[in-house]
């Protein structure tokens, strides 16, 4: 046999080594294509399907099959790589593109037990003409709305992954060609030493001298060399580069899935303060955070909103508001700064009290709406990708934010005209008859006319005292309050007009009594009905001359006061009775206010309640925002015997009791609760309702009438007068007298 030459051998080989090395390379490249592609088309798929299964949501909640069947057919139409699509729900194909030729098989494939209602699921699945396809199942509306399955056809894939091959194999034949003439060209040279030594020992003879011809070619096997290498690492260069793609795609969706989701949330949510929480509690689950918080202006930037997980704090200081917006206006994000350029108020303390800040300010239509500030420990862990992601979350949730603020400040300044326009001088009301007596103290605040206040306990008699005071010319002047039913007879003299020393046992000094400590004020004498015969004569008396003397002595003091006084009894038919002076009253009764009872104003009932709760909630610290509609109900409709003392008591048990931000029935008193059982339903006017809810009290106290009166929220005198009035009796004296 012949032995092969070496040029052959080598030419040879250096064909095989390209040609080998091109098909690898074609290999690697075409399999990484495809992979890219397929992952491509999945996504594309899976997008798709995301829009048609929220589209087919409200379609296949209104049982609108016809237009489920267009939209199909329409999608169909505009995805070519779409080779079906059918929507199925408990077991029952709703639309499809399969016409009447819909393939059973496909009705329970692809359909796990447990679906997930988030994500997709991909099967591959081969028909019997051999074409490959993905079948991509999809739930709509979290399952409750059907099944969604799309299937994705393969054959593009395979048609495009042949043009590759055909493509790199005329590259390949391309450089192949040129490649063994090189070669030949390069084996040559290489071989041409060798030739040339071989020559000259063929022709060398003894006693001839000549050089042997030097052999070159190592230069050329460098560069050759050298040639293979940069093709190498360009084919790696390649490849990395195409790895750090897909993995850049695959993270650019999966920061777009979770910035949707998390935008879809946050619309989703109503108020400031439960937006705040999820978008703060969404961004310490990615950065691994111990502290951020929320810096939001308001529409005139004149203040701002401090949202953290402990709350929202408003701060209205309009020099902290600018300095904020001047610390912002023109800022890029900031990555793990040690400097910390926000300091409280604009951030909470706990996050001050970190050593560095991530700061993003927070953009919506190009106007700068406020900032999410991170605080950051020495070794902060964070991810630039991490921090790209929360600033595209809040960059599409600053719309919602902002429009939160808004409302937010928008309730506020209704709220706050609200409230303004329902209330005088601390009086809560806007009922007509309430609003003629605010006309009424308004005109008679100026005069110095003895008024006499008349209504039930709990009416707010001493209020509109206070407001008569407030409004008068005495107003800096003293208020001096005397309730006539807390003192014995005995006492109640000394205590308005004072005593000498001496003038009773245990007079020890001389005491001013309360005209005197009231002069060029305003005395308010509260149940003026309880008082004795005898202190009305010399009420009388201060009441025509503004003179008295102290009790024990004999010189005249001269006052300036006005008298307000106010009785929840009828002066007048206490005069008929003759327990009070027709003089006295009609000295009184220069300018009668009657003010109405509860039940009479029962529109009332809602601010008045929702007053209490603001009141009472700041007190206990708490969150309450509101009754719910029930508890408000139950409110309305009761008749409130105590009036408005017996509903500020009623509104701050149920604000003690209650668990969550909204008052329900379950926490308001048992006796707003109380339904008329069959003997009770003729009680239907107001006085039997009222008497059957005295009734219900006593009998729940034991007939303990001063129980009964805290729990009703009225005094023990007024509870007396009450069952006077009604004829309630107790049972032991409504027992007859045993014969003598």
């Amino acid at each position: 046999m012949k032995p092969r030459s070496l040029k052959g051998t080598l030419l040879a080989a250096v064909a095989g080594l390209v040609a080998l090395s091109t098909l690898l390379a074609t290999l690697l490249a075409s399999h990484r294509y495809a992979q890219s592609l397929e992952q491509t088309l999945a996504a594309q798929a899976e997008n798709v399907g995301q829009a048609l299964a929220a589209e087919a949501a409200d379609l296949v909640l209104v049982n609108d099959l016809v237009g489920l069947r267009n939209m199909l057919e329409r999608h169909r139409t505009a995805h070519p790589f779409l080779s079906y699509l059918f929507i199925v729900r408990e077991g029952r194909v709703l639309a499809s593109t399969f016409g009447v030729e819909m393939p059973l098989d496909l009705l329970t494939f692809n359909l796990p037990e447990h679906f997930p209602s988030d994500q997709a699921v991909t099967q591959r699945i081969v028909t019997e003409t051999g074409d490959q396809h993905l079948d991509i199942a999809l739930p709509i509306f979290e399952g409750h709305a059907g099944i969604l399955r799309l299937g994705v056809s393969e054959e593009h894939l395979r048609r495009e992954v042949r043009d590759l091959w055909f493509s790199i194999g005329l590259l390949a034949l391309a450089i192949l060609v040129p490649a063994l003439a090189g070669g030949l060209m390069f084996l040559n040279r290489v071989t041409r030493p060798f030739l040339a030594l071989v020559q000259a020992v063929q022709e060398y003879t003894p006693g001839k001298s000549r050089l042997p011809i030097p052999v070159q070619g190592q230069k050329e096997i460098a560069v050759l060399a050298e040639a293979f290498n940069a093709m190498t690492e360009r084919i790696h260069g390649y490849t990395r580069r195409l790895e750090e793609q897909t993995a850049e795609l695959a993270q650019t969706q999966s920061q777009l899935r979770a910035s949707c989701e998390i935008v879809r949330n946050v619309s989703a949510l109503g108020t400031m303060p439960e937006i705040a929480a999820y978008l703060i509690r969404r961004t310490k689950d990615i950065l691994q955070c111990l502290e951020a918080s929320l810096l939001v202006f308001s529409p005139g930037r004149e203040m701002f909103f401090v949202l953290a997980a402990q709350g929202v704090r408003k701060v209205t200081d309009p020099r902290v508001a600018a300095e904020a917006e001047t610390l912002l206006q023109g800022m890029e994000p900031v990555f793990h700064t040690d400097s910390s350029a926000f300091r409280p108020p604009m951030i909470p303390e706990s996050l001050a009290e970190l050593p560095g800040q991530s700061i993003l300010p927070l953009y919506h239509e190009d106007i700068l709406c406020g900032a999410m500030i991170v605080g950051c420990v020495k070794k902060c862990a964070c991810q630039p990708q991490d921090l790209e992601l929360v600033g595209l979350v809040m960059s599409q949730a600053t719309g919602t934010l902002r429009r939160a603020v808004q409302q937010e400040v928008e309730t506020e300044q209704f709220q706050t005209r609200q409230n303004s326009q329902s209330s005088f001088m601390g009086i809560i009301g806007r009922d007509p008859k309430l609003t003629q007596i605010f006309r009424l103290i308004e005109d008679v605040a100026a005069t110095d006319a003895t008024v006499l206040i008349q209504g039930e306990s709990g009416t707010g008699k001493e209020l509109a005292a206070r407001a008569i005071h407030d409004l008068s010319p005495r107003k800096n002047s003293p208020f001096v309050v005397i309730n006539c039913s807390a003192y014995p007879a005995t006492l109640l003299e000394s205590e308005l007009f004072g005593h000498e020393k001496g003038a009773f046992t245990g007079a020890l000094k001389q005491r001013p009594g309360r005209f005197e400590q009231a002069d060029g004020g305003t005395v308010f004498l509260d149940e003026i009905g309880e008082i004795s015969a005898s202190a009305q004569v010399k009420l009388l008396r201060v009441l025509q001359t503004q003179r008295f003397e102290r009790v024990g002595g004999e010189r005249t003091v001269d006052v300036n006061v006005r008298i307000v006084a106010a009785t929840n009894k009828e002066l007048l038919e206490e005069v008929k009775a003759g327990r009070f002076r027709e003089d006295l009253y009609y000295r009184l009764d220069v300018i009668p206010i009657q003010l109405p009872p509860l039940r009479e104003r029962s529109n009332d009932v809602a601010l008045l309640a929702s007053h209490f709760l603001r009141r009472f909630s700041g007190e206990q610290l708490k969150t309450i925002t509101e009754f719910s509609p029930k508890a408000m109900r139950l409110l309305l409709d009761y008749s409130w015997p105590g009036n408005i003392r017996e509903l500020e008591n009623v509104v701050e048990q149920a604000t003690v009791l209650a668990k969550s931000s909204v008052i329900t029935p379950e926490e308001l008193p048992a006796r707003l609760r109380f339904i008329p059982g069959p003997s009770q339903s003729a009680a239907t006017t107001l006085e039997e309702q009222e008497r059957a809810v005295i009734l219900q009290a006593l009998e729940s106290c034991s007939w303990n009438k001063k129980l009964a009166a805290e729990r009703l929220g009225i005094g023990r005198s007024t509870l007396y007068a009450k069952m006077r009035r009604l004829g309630v009796v107790a049972p032991e004296e409504a027992q007859p007298s045993p014969r003598r």
